[in-house]
């Protein structure tokens, strides 16, 4: 590795994934453990990765040159 170059921290390069797949993880765990409130934090959590990837994935399509 040269002197010049920086290396990026592990959290700029795993931290909205690890974000994201937390927030997953207690989304699908309050479906299962609480009640009404757990009920629709499920659907915004587990909603939220597909959210992400119709975004990125989009976002090609519309961008203007």
């Amino acid at each position: 590795m040269t002197a010049g170059k920086h290396r990026p921290r592990w959290t700029a390069v795993f931290g909205a994934p690890l974000i994201v797949g937390v927030l997953s993880l207690a989304g699908l765990l309050s479906a299962l453990l609480a009640g009404d409130f757990g009920r629709y934090f499920c659907w915004i959590a587990v909603a939220l990765p597909v959210a992400i990837v119709t975004i990125v994935w989009l976002r090609p399509r519309f961008r203007r040159d």
